[in-house]
Formats: C-alpha cells, sequence, structure tokens
C-alpha cells in the first residue's frame, strides 16, 4: 500500500563538464484524486515533458505531482555583441524625434546601449547534436531515480498507514463485539419492557384487540432487529482486512468506497437502536470510520 505525498531531489551534472552544466529534478507529491502531474522544465527543455510524464504514469496511479527541471550553466562563456541592425533602427528615428520635440537633448551612448535589444549574450556556439542528445539521456537517468526515491517514500508512508488502519479496523472490531453482546440481551429487556407497555396501553384502552397488539410488537422488533447491519460490518472489515493485503498498491478508491458503506450501516445501527447504550456504541463506532477515511484520504 502506498501514500500518495512524498518528496524526492536528485542532483546531477555533465560528465567531464561540472563546471558547464549541472542540473537538479524536483518532485513533489500530495493527495489528488486522480494523477495530475505538472511539469516546469528550465528554458530549452521543453521537450522533455512528455517523457517526463510517460515515465511518472509508469510508477504512480494517483496525487498531485509537481515535477521541477532547473539547471545551472555554471561558468560557461558567454560572448557579448551589439545588435548594429537594432541600434541602427532607433538611430533612424532621432531625425523625427527630434523634430517633434526639439527641447530633448541628444541621446548619451549608454542610453542607446540601454536600450532592449540593442545589447546581446550569446553562448560560445550551439553544442553539437551528439552533446545535445547525451544530456537529454542523462536528464531522464537521473528523472528516472528521482521518480524511484519517490516511489520508495510513498511507499514507506504507506507502510506506516496500513499499520494505523490495521489498528483502526481492530478497533472497529471490539465495537462491534460490544454490539453483538448487547444485542443478545435486547429480546429479553425489549419484551419486559413491552409488557410493561402492553399492560399500561390495556389500561387506557381495554378495549384494543390482542391481535392488533401482537403485530405491533412484531413490527417493533423486526425494526429493531440489528442483525442484518452487523453481517454487513463484519463483511465490509474482512474485505478490507483484504484489501491491505492486495499486491496492487493502488486500494484507495476501493477503501473509500468501502467506508462510506461503513458509516451507512452504522447509520442504519444507530437508527435502530432502542436503549442508550447501543447509540454510545453506535456513535463510538462513527468516531472510529470517520477517523479510518480520513487516513483513507492519503491512500494511493
Amino acid at each position: 500500500m502506498n501514500s500518495m505525498t512524498g518528496f524526492a531531489r536528485i542532483r546531477g551534472h555533465s560528465e567531464g563538464q561540472e563546471d558547464t552544466c549541472s542540473w537538479t529534478w524536483e518532485l513533489k507529491s500530495v493527495n489528488g484524486k486522480g494523477l495530475d502531474i505538472r511539469c516546469r522544465t528550465a528554458s530549452g527543455f521543453e521537450c522533455l515533458e512528455q517523457p517526463v510524464r510517460e515515465r511518472v504514469k509508469s510508477r504512480l496511479h494517483r496525487g498531485n505531482v509537481s515535477v521541477t527541471l532547473t539547471i545551472d550553466w555554471g561558468r560557461a562563456e558567454n560572448n557579448v555583441r551589439i545588435n548594429r541592425r537594432m541600434l541602427a533602427g532607433y538611430l533612424s528615428l532621432l531625425p523625427e524625434i527630434k523634430k517633434s520635440m526639439p527641447e530633448l537633448a541628444p541621446p548619451s551612448i549608454d542610453g542607446l546601449l540601454a536600450l532592449r535589444g540593442v545589447i546581446e549574450t550569446t553562448a560560445d556556439g550551439e553544442p553539437p547534436e551528439e552533446t545535445c542528445r547525451a544530456l537529454d539521456e542523462a536528464l531522464l537517468a537521473d528523472l528516472d531515480a528521482a521518480v524511484i526515491s519517490l516511489s520508495a517514500m510513498r511507499a514507506g508512508e504507506g507502510k506506516h498507514l496500513a499499520g494505523v488502519l490495521l489498528s483502526q479496523l481492530e478497533h472497529m472490531e471490539r465495537l462491534l463485539g460490544e454490539v453483538k453482546v448487547l444485542a443478545t440481551l435486547q429480546p429479553a429487556a425489549m419484551k419486559k419492557r413491552l409488557k410493561a407497555q402492553v399492560a399500561e396501553l390495556l389500561e387506557a384502552t381495554p378495549a384494543l384487540p390482542e391481535e392488533r397488539l401482537a403485530q405491533e410488537a412484531a413490527l417493533l422488533l423486526i425494526k429493531s432487529d440489528i442483525r442484518e447491519e452487523l453481517d454487513r460490518l463484519d463483511a465490509h472489515v474482512a474485505t478490507a482486512r483484504g484489501l491491505l493485503g492486495e499486491d496492487d498498491g493502488a486500494i484507495g478508491r476501493k477503501f473509500d468506497f468501502l467506508c462510506q458503506e461503513f458509516s451507512r450501516e452504522t447509520n442504519t445501527l444507530c437508527s435502530k437502536s432502542p436503549d442508550v447504550e447501543m447509540t454510545r456504541l453506535g456513535l463510538n463506532l462513527k468516531s472510529i470510520i470517520d477517523q479510518l477515511r480520513e487516513q483513507v484520504q492519503n491512500i494511493e
């Protein structure tokens, strides 16, 4: 069983050119209804977005995953040059500007050089295609390592969550055991209570037929019978234990649906409760189920 929260960071550099290119992959994962991958790569590496998504999908099934690639070119030498075409374009506008605004001072050299696009910074030539391909392969290899690290962290947290869920299921089973013991005592207690109520009713309305009284008593017994709810709750607990033992780590959706069924059966049990003690146990069950569901929201 895997959690949906995790973090991984991998740093790397180009072989033999540590001072030229280094990079960092950073992966974050939080809860989500499905698998939502958000990829942010360094400028010039947008072509890696599709391979990134494919690699993440190959290992993760659910969660909001953020993938960030940053590139540091280190001490790479840069060339500075003047874009003469851009500068000539600005200079050609000066007569028109001077004519419309004669009071302006003539432009300075530093002012012209500060205009956008006049000064350009370029790297020492484009790297050869083989170098770019090797760099992409190195980046994706480190991405694979980062995805494995993220998956391992999610699995480790999932193992811890499995222990928490098992503890909550055991607590539910103990409460269900108390409910079952109490349910076995209910017919006798209900019979005693009905006798008293019938006696009181007969005193108030002596003409009430015995058949009608028997029908009303039978209806009360049927309405307060919780055996079906207890059987279904037992089945749900067994199913939950089975899910925790599955090899497929993506059980979050199934478990979430199971929690809804837990809540529905417990609500029915509380509505049929004939006394305060049964209601107390039912409310305790609802509390455990809510805690269980909170933890299940973190499961992949």
